[in-house]
């Protein structure tokens, strides 16, 4: 099924070969104040991420922090500045953002890279986890939380937001071991995360006297579908980019590749995020005569990027936060925990160098759209937890972001990789 465009594009437009009246009859399409309120708040937006730019580099905090902020100030929870039009496309931009960002992180899950540091790797991403699952399930029992319902906050608290991550090492021009590592770990935590997150989805199915059956197909296909398809789109891809003929049309191809999968992972309704990972994974490890499809995508992903943190903060509900009462507080308290003592169990058991499981924990604090994802998935199923469940991921995800990516470059500048 297409989706509506929404500007009115019409394809019987084409055939109308002067400029002049496919400008007018596109004009007739789409009054002139939307069109200016378009043209608007996109300069508008991207000077103001550039300014956020400049202020990260300038400040202690992250521009990924500056750019919720000031999505929350221009968007309904503050000032209400930003037309009903702009805020429909975070929809959009988040799965194209999401999919270059998964794109751009399978090129850490290199066979050189992953012989380096992929013992680190793997110890921190499952740790992390299921720590971060067995500390929220029995914190929350213990203050009288339902167990189907701990379960399924357990699950959901799995969610780290591998954009905020990336965009922090980005900013910071982060380098090193432990940088490679938390990329590394970003880009399959949240692969293990879908893993937990299914299993105890089915779990509290199971005890709310439901059918699993569904619920571990469905959760299957999503990690496997995603897996096939990021396959099936990266050995075209390192086969023919760069092949054609040298010089732009590499940026083509790769932007032709990344949205085909994009497209297709969300008709096949299949993790986009991870088929992102998968096929640059693929890439990364197949294309050895050169690496420019990665570096052409980075050149191309800023904007988005913008886009899709000022829509973010803007989409966010600061009354969330008060919504919540005090379940809300417990999830941020125990989701933080788990993180800080798993990733110091995962740095002993590992033997990794000192001080990387005292920061991998506050690196990866950051949470955003996979978390509220899982969050509706679980609405579809359990319908009645609306009233708790979506508050308490909507306000632990604006405290996150807003505290999480200011955590993951403290993490890199204490250990001298920022």
């Amino acid at each position: 099924m297409a989706a509506a465009d929404p500007v009115g594009y019409d394809p019987a437009l084409t055939n109308d070969l002067e400029p002049a009246g496919r400008a007018a009859r596109w004009r007739r399409r789409m009054s002139s104040e939307e069109l200016i309120t378009v043209f608007l708040s996109l300069g508008a937006l991207f000077l103001l991420g550039l300014l956020a730019d400049l202020l990260g580099r300038r400040t202690p905090l992250p521009r990924v922090t500056l750019l919720i902020v000031a999505g929350l100030v221009i968007g309904p929870s503050g000032l209400d500045l930003l037309p009903v039009v702009v805020q429909e496309w975070f929809a959009p931009i988040g799965a194209i953002a999401l999919t270059m960002v998964g794109f751009l992180l399978g090129v850490h899950l290199t066979r050189a890279k992953l012989a380096r540091n992929g013992r680190y790797v793997l110890y921190f991403s499952v740790t992390v986890v299921l720590g971060a699952v067995a500390v929220m399930a029995l914190g929350l029992v213990a203050i009288g939380v339902p167990v189907a319902t701990a379960l399924l906050f357990a699950g959901m608290s799995t969610a780290t937001d591998p954009a905020a991550v990336a965009d922090v090492v980005d900013e910071s021009e982060a380098g090193g071991p432990f940088t490679e590592t938390l990329l590394g770990v970003v880009a399959v935590d949240d692969a293990w995360g879908l893993v937990v997150f299914g299993v105890l989805l089915a779990g509290a199915g199971a005890l709310a006297a439901g059918s699993t059956g569904d619920v571990l197909a469905v959760g299957a296909w999503e990690l496997l579908g995603a897996v096939l398809l990021g396959v099936a789109a990266g050995l075209p891809m390192a086969m023919l980019t760069g092949r054609i003929r040298p010089g732009r049309p590499a940026l083509v191809e790769g932007l032709g590749f990344l949205f085909l999968s994009l497209g297709l992972a969300l008709w096949l309704e299949v993790s986009f995020l991870l088929t992102g990972i998968v096929m640059g994974a693929v890439v990364a490890n197949m294309a050895k005569h050169h690496e420019r499809p990665f570096h052409e995508i980075e050149g191309v992903e800023g904007p988005f990027m913008i886009l899709f943190f000022l829509l973010a903060g803007a989409s966010l509900r600061l009354e969330s936060l008060v919504a919540v009462g005090l379940l809300g507080p417990a999830y941020m308290l125990l989701r933080t925990v788990g993180r800080l003592t798993s990733s110091w169990l995962a740095g002993r058991m590992s033997g990794a160098p000192a001080g990387w499981g005292r920061w991998m924990g506050p690196a990866l604090l950051p949470q955003a759209g996979v978390a509220i994802g899982m969050a509706l998935v679980v609405l579809d199923r359990f319908p009645d937890l609306a009233d708790t469940i979506l508050p308490v991921m909507i306000g632990s995800t604006v405290v996150f972001e807003l505290v999480g990516p200011m955590l993951t470059r403290l993490a890199l500048m204490r250990l001298g990789e920022a």
